[in-house]
């Protein structure tokens, strides 16, 4: 195996904290060629689709990609910007400039934001190898996934892991498991339910719809589905209303497997038919609107609920760049980071920034000592180039 080294490293460069936020991911343009590839990545993942290789190889190449990827691309074009592209991408940019913003604040330039995506651009693989051409050597990782899951959370680690087993000289790594009951993520949810409920009313009953999974992975131990009724309970006791006025299901089923129920389509049908004429919705797995919430919640499910005879149906925003949803990931990277230098207020950086200089200057006199050893450095910096 090749691994992946550091050559442009320079003794005295000051180091550095690195935040890793990595998120689903998005196709590079809402057309079939695009999508295809996209596709094929994310359901390649043996975390998404549990089953032996030969039959998922089967699916897959024979079924899935000669058939979806032009649905999903013509899905796409309905939320894709003309200025900004895919909806995800660019609230993940604005999430990342947000963040690093807030963070240069308190901390200075010794933390370093960047953004990589599980599937398609930016990769987990780019956005790693910007971190270390800022000298990171602390490394955070933030799978934007409130509630954990073996398709999300750990389907980040798999892909920082195999990033990290190729690379020669590793950083200190953490990873941020989940947050769904934490209770700042909990008030920073119900505090943007009532802004939306002073601006637009509130209507009879708060539907929270969570992306689903198969059932057979709740039966073999992932807790996903206890989280997503965990986060749903504590922000019906944070916004103070009753429990029967909060309701859960599972959006964004595929194929014939039984997924977890209730399912979202079915019950924006049949709500409507029980007497609930008004619903609130929002999507609390999802740290940034996307073609889940956008086209999926927004437009396909609201059809089926004013098209059986619904009233009044408002989608609530999913937390994206809002401020207190910045400030609370900016604590949540405080709170992780503890004992690390670069966030350490008690720090003396005056003290740290002669021992880089020290370093500098006896790695100066042991290249004096042995020119070979700048020579040899010099040609693998050429060949790098």
């Amino acid at each position: 195996m090749k691994y992946i080294g550091t050559p442009h490293f320079s003794h005295g460069t000051p180091e550095k904290l690195g935040i890793l936020m990595v998120n689903l991911g998005t196709p590079d343009a809402p057309q079939t060629p695009e999508v295809r590839r996209y596709l094929a990545q994310f359901l390649s993942d043996p975390r998404i689709i549990e089953l032996p290789r030969w039959l998922l190889r089967t699916l897959l190449h024979g079924v899935i990609l000669r058939v979806r990827p032009a649905k999903s691309a013509e899905a796409y074009r309905e939320v894709w910007s003309e200025t900004e592209g895919s909806p995800l991408l660019s609230i993940s940019r604005k999430q990342q400039t947000a963040l690093q913003q807030l963070l240069s604040q308190r901390y200075g330039s010794d933390v370093v934001v960047s953004l990589g995506m599980r599937y398609g651009t930016p990769s987990v693989h780019d956005a790693l190898s910007e971190l270390e051409q800022h000298n990171v050597r602390r490394l955070l990782v933030i799978p934007m996934y409130p509630q954990y899951s073996g398709t999300t959370t750990a389907s980040v680690f798999d892909e920082v892991a195999a990033r990290l087993q190729r690379t020669r000289w590793l950083p200190e790594i953490r990873f941020i498991n989940q947050w769904s009951d934490h209770p700042d993520y909990i008030k920073v949810l119900a505090n943007s339910v009532r802004k939306f409920w002073d601006e637009h009313g509130r209507n009879e009953l708060l539907v929270t719809s969570y992306h689903g999974i198969p059932k057979r992975y709740l039966l073999n131990g992932d807790p996903y589905h206890c989280l997503c009724h965990k986060t749903t309970r504590l922000l019906a006791e944070e916004l103070g209303i009753e429990r029967d006025k909060a309701k859960v299901v599972f959006q964004s089923r595929v194929g014939k497997e039984e997924w977890l129920q209730p399912y979202c389509d079915e019950t924006m049908k049949q709500l409507p038919k029980d007497g609930v004429k008004s619903i609130d919705v929002i999507s609390p797995a999802f740290a940034a609107d996307c073609l889940e919430t956008i086209e999926e919640i927004e437009g396909e499910n609201r059809e089926y609920f004013m098209e059986n005879g619904g009233e009044s149906f408002n989608y609530i925003p999913c937390l994206n760049d809002q401020a207190d949803h910045i400030e609370f990931l900016a604590n949540l990277v405080e709170r992780h980071t503890q004992g690390w230098p670069e966030t350490d207020a008690t720090r003396d950086k005056e003290k740290d920034n002669a021992a880089y200089t020290t370093s500098a200057e006896l790695a100066n006199k042991l290249m004096a000592k042995d020119p070979k050893l700048e020579k040899q450095r010099n040609k693998i910096l050429a060949k790098n180039h």
